[in-house]
């Protein structure tokens, strides 16, 4: 597959290699002159090594007892979320690498370790964190959650009643679904899908054949029903809320659904699939048909690991892990269930409000015209929205008010997630009816892929002109243009730009940023963006925007050394940066020569960061915190003191290779004094301040907490008192927390 740079034409991989070659020997010998015998690796942190550190921080607020237990149950299911992912993305991209007989050693300054070494040590830390996984779910959920009343019990621990109530939901909603597979030359073993929940049992024939020799045991699988709830609730006589886990009941059951059969051992598994989508460019094929073959091929890819109870019997692990072609160092076993992101559907089915997150009330933006038009705002002053602390409402009613204005001529927009009857989804599908409304739909968004794919057809089915990006370069720029006949006859174009996606659901518990405007430098910049989306023209500026892969890359890197010039000159020279992760080498080692320039960088990295902080002679100047809390941190924003001429900007990138180099991005800036201020005062100001949610990088890697004795105090709880006071806050509702 060949991407080409829009301007140069030069493949763009091979166009970035060269590039952070050149720029790597300059740079990298001055850093290393500075650091003194600083090992060259050192440098940098291991980008799997950092993940791992960011869902132990996640696993902290399941740990955490301040916390209202149902979060703190949520908390460790979204670990096991993401520990899913990670196994299924990263570790399946090792196992791929070792299976190619890729072998070579990386360089020092990517830790100079082989893949299996690399694999190994990752092995190593993610048996030690499901083992911590399993501790705080054993010895601090479930009694926190007992003293609460609320109970999961095994099948012997249930009474009479709901034993019966157990035993009528099995014959009435599951018993329908099973088929029971016993593996024999007749009946292989059968196709398991990707994280699909099995039982496997050792089974033993209670009477021989006359006419056949019959083995001394076989293996039995009966397949857990997705399409029903992991955990079934049960009636109680003593007002506590009571679960049994759906696999046990099954279990309960198997000797019913294997008659002739002496059931020797049995155990819930799990196994986890190779999820990359390896795409090839095809010309014969379309990029939807692509990835729709691909995403057929994922639900049966390579097993990447095998979960397993604790008390399986050894005979059954081998078996399944022959079968499915495993090292030993592959297999997981669980000390209490397998699949521990099922236990959100506790959180759900609990209805204790005392024992979660408050109600949150957003502050919803009121139009301020007469009128009542948005359109005539936008006119007159750019509209800054913080999520879930806004109301997104103010994205939907701009999207919607263009689907039915008859003076909106034209809509353009970007789709990377979207939810389930998102009415800015219904918007676009009436507005294409009436209007050129044209969408990018990045079909590869991770494991949004299938709903992408009926999106994108919904659209075309509704005449919306629907486009799929530059092939190989993901689009995850959040744009929406609209261009509309005012009533004083003049053609205007306004847009909404983004840090977050098009999905009023993740809207109430994702923090990001929407800056809506009718600002001309902007829109005419959104629209050359939209060019190259659907044309891959090449428009040659795209100021004021920044714009991956074309201009971005190099444009963080020259604000960043416009700050150590203007350090070194004596001015007013400081970096707020807020973002999820920071990888790109080229940019972290900007930030090194900067903090030996005298720049004060304060870096707020949600997720994976690469740079090491605090080392004399190197980072002393920077600092970089970690924030996970109710809300999931997820708005990038960029603050440069610029010798006194500050710039703030905000996009939908991380400062990592794959956004900076492979995908379409934009990031752009906030012209607005007070929109900018409100940015660097009230949302970074209380960011910098977190002294209970906040985790600070040390230089050895760890994250701790801040110091003892420091006044309590929480950006996000502060964000949200800032948006209960002021006026035009939207009714209380439930918000749910996530970190991934």
């Amino acid at each position: 597959m060949t991407i080409k740079h829009a301007v140069t034409g030069k493949p763009v991989k091979q166009a970035v290699a060269k590039k952070a070659a050149a720029k790597k020997t300059a740079v990298a010998k001055a850093i290393a002159a500075q650091s003194g015998a600083l090992p060259v690796e050192s440098l940098f942190f291991s980008r799997d090594e950092s993940w791992l550190r960011f869902n132990q921080r996640v696993l902290e607020e399941a740990q955490d007892p301040t916390n209202p237990v149902l979060e703190r149950v949520k908390f460790l299911a979204i670990t096991a979320s993401n520990l899913d992912e990670f196994i299924e993305i990263r570790v399946a991209s090792f196992l791929q690498r070792i299976e190619d007989g890729y072998d070579q050693a990386q360089p020092p300054d990517e830790g100079g370790l082989r893949p299996q070494e690399r694999l190994d040590r990752l092995i190593e830390r993610i048996e030690s964190f499901v083992q911590a996984q399993y501790t705080c779910w054993n010895r601090q959920l479930l009694p926190a959650m007992a003293a609460e009343k609320i109970r999961v019990l095994g099948w012997k621990q249930l009474g009479d009643m709901a034993r019966a109530h157990a035993l009528k939901f099995f014959d009435e909603e599951v018993d329908p679904l099973l088929t029971p597979v016993t593996i024999d030359p007749s009946h292989p073993f059968p196709r398991v899908l990707n994280k699909a929940l099995c039982i496997a049992l050792l089974l033993r024939y209670k009477r021989r054949g006359a006419g056949r020799a019959k083995p001394n045991s076989v293996l039995g699988v009966v397949t857990v029903p997705r399409s029903l709830p992991r955990l079934v609730c049960l009636p109680s006589e003593s007002g506590h809320s009571d679960f049994i886990f759906l696999h046990e009941l099954i279990e309960s059951q198997v000797e019913r659904m294997f008659r002739g059969y002496e059931v020797l051992s049995r155990s819930a598994f799990r196994v986890t699939r190779n999820s990359n989508l390896y795409m090839q460019e095809e010309e014969s094929r379309s990029v939807l048909e692509s990835v729709r073959a691909e995403l057929h091929n994922r639900r049966k890819g390579d097993a990447v690991r095998l979960e397993i109870e604790g008390s399986a019997a050894e005979e059954i692990v081998e078996r399944l892990r022959t079968n499915f072609e495993l090292d030993p160092s592959q297999v997981f076993r669980t000390d209490g269930p397998v699949n521990l992101s099922r236990l959100m559907n506790l959180y759900s089915e609990v209805k204790r409000p005392d024992l979660k997150y408050e109600p949150f009330a957003a502050k919803e933006y009121k139009v301020e015209s007469k009128s009542g038009d948005l359109f005539e705002d936008l006119r007159k002053k750019d509209i800054l929205l913080h999520h879930p602390f806004d109301s997104y409402t103010a994205v939907e009613d701009f999207i919607e008010a263009a689907a039915t204005d008859p003076l909106v001529i034209s809509m353009r927009q970007t789709l990377y997630r979207t939810s389930k009857d998102s009415p800015i989804f219904r918007a676009l599908i009436e507005a294409g009816q009436s209007k050129e409304v044209t969408v990018v739909v990045e079909l590869m968004a991770r494991f949004d892929e299938d709903s992408n794919i009926r999106w994108a057809r919904e659209l075309e089915d509704a005449g919306v002109g629907v486009f799929h990006g530059i092939f190989g370069l993901k689009t995850h720029c959040k744009l929406a243009l609209l261009v509309r006949r005012d009533p004083d006859g003049v053609l205007r174009r306004y847009a909404h730009l983004g840090t977050g996606n098009y999905n009023p659901v993740t809207a109430r518990f994702y923090t990001d940023m929407s800056l809506l405007t009718s600002r001309r430098e902007l829109t005419s910049a959104v629209q050359r963006v939209f060019n190259y989306l659907t044309a891959e023209t090449d428009s040659g500026s795209y100021s004021p925007l920044l714009v991956a892969p074309l201009t971005l890359w190099d444009g963080v890197v020259d604000l960043i050394e416009r700050e150590a010039a203007h350090a070194k000159a004596g001015r007013p020279a400081a970096i707020v940066a807020k973002m999820n992760g920071l990888l790109d080498r080229r940019v972290v080692e900007a930030l090194y020569a900067a903090s030996q320039a005298g720049v004060e960088i304060d870096l707020i990295i949600r997720g994976m960061c690469s740079l090491r902080p605090g080392v004399k002679g190197l980072s002393e100047r920077i600092r970089v915190r970690s924030i996970v809390g109710r809300f999931l941190e997820h708005s990038r924003i960029f603050s440069f003191a610029n010798g006194g001429k500050e710039e703030v900007y905000c996009g939908s990138a991380d400062w990592m290779p794959r956004n900076l180099v492979e995908r379409c991005e934009v990031m752009f800036p906030v012209a607005d004094p007070a929109l900018s201020k409100r940015l660097r005062d009230e949302i970074l100001g209380a960011y910098l301040k977190d002294t209970m949610k906040a985790r600070i990088l040390q230089p050895n890697g760890d994250y701790r907490r801040v110091v003892a004795g420091a006044e309590p105090f929480s950006a996000q709880d502060f964000l949200m008192r800032v948006a209960q006071t002021a006026p035009g806050h939207a009714p209380a509702e439930e918000s749910t927390p996530a970190a991934k």
